[in-house]
């Protein structure tokens, strides 16, 4: 039986998927009673993983724990230490390829991932452990411009040579789906990256080449983005986080990783083949040109 925290989340709902697919048993953990989008049958154990004592019953039985670190937050070591005690044997972390940054520079620990609290409470648990260190989500992007992207053909965004290689999140779910069902990645930290480098400029243009559009990317100045982006309800830290990650790393390529590629046996999800499968977030809303 496996235990699977952020079950409803980008990462979880793929993996729910592949673990029931090859015929795991599997116990989604979900603030709500009955989330929509899962497996029909999957067993849901309803509670706040950031809690541990709520969802203290569902550890009874299972052998392995996904720990999600924006689910689980600053109750990692409590509900890793609750498993160990529990029975469980294995505990996979999804974490993140910048957790040795300075803190006030990992703008998604300020969106509440516990990214190395993750990693920290199952390297140190005494039970067997994978960290999977994810770079950046290509989602990310949808988030970022999307919205822009609907409204026209014009994205306006800073930083245009800052670079990441963007991951798809059926890999980071097939990594996973590896870790809590073989003995192949115990006791290891992967970093998991897309298979390229891309400025956000070239980010935008292979958007604009799925979708068959001339987008085009019009730099700002940081200073009137992260005003918009506050203005637009993001918290100040975070945007600051942003913003300084962006300056710090401006120009200076980011080396994807070949890790996905060693553990699947197969090349990592291009970045372009995301946006294929994710076209739909980006359409432009009618009339809108």
């Amino acid at each position: 039986m496996i235990v699977v925290t952020g079950s409803t989340g980008r990462v979880g709902r793929p993996l729910i998927n592949l673990l029931h697919g090859a015929g795991a048993g599997v116990r989604a953990v979900s603030r709500e009673a009955e989330p929509a989008g899962l497996p029909s049958g999957m067993e849901v154990v309803q509670g706040d993983p950031s809690r541990p004592g709520s969802i203290a019953d569902a550890l009874d039985g299972a052998g392995s724990l996904f720990l999600h670190p924006r689910a689980v937050g600053d109750g990692a070591a409590e509900l890793v230490d609750l498993a160990r005690r529990r029975g469980v044997r294995r505990v996979v972390a999804l974490s993140a390829i910048n957790i040795d940054d300075e803190p006030s520079e990992q703008p998604s620990r300020l969106a509440g991932d516990r990214n190395l609290e993750a990693e920290e409470a199952a390297v140190g648990s005494g039970l067997e452990w994978t960290s999977l260190r994810a770079g950046f989500f290509a989602a990310n992007t949808l988030t970022m411009w999307g919205d822009q992207i609907r409204r026209g053909d014009v994205v306006r965004y800073a930083y245009p040579n800052f670079s990441e290689a963007p991951v798809h999140e059926h890999d980071l779910a097939s990594v996973a789906a590896q870790a809590l069902l073989t003995d192949e990645l115990v006791n290891r930290r992967v970093e998991l990256t897309g298979p390229q480098t891309l400025t956000h400029a070239e980010m935008v243009g292979i958007i604009g080449d799925v979708l068959g559009r001339p987008l085009h990317y019009e730099a700002l100045p940081p200073h009137e983005i992260a005003g918009h982006l506050v203005a637009h309800g993001m918290p100040q830290p975070f945007v600051s986080a942003l913003m300084a990650r962006y300056a710090r790393l401006d120009g200076v390529p980011q080396p994807p990783s070949n890790d996905i590629e060693q553990i699947l046996g197969r090349p990592a999800v291009t970045f372009a083949q995301w946006v294929t499968d994710h076209a739909a977030g980006f359409r432009q809303e009618q009339g809108s040109r």
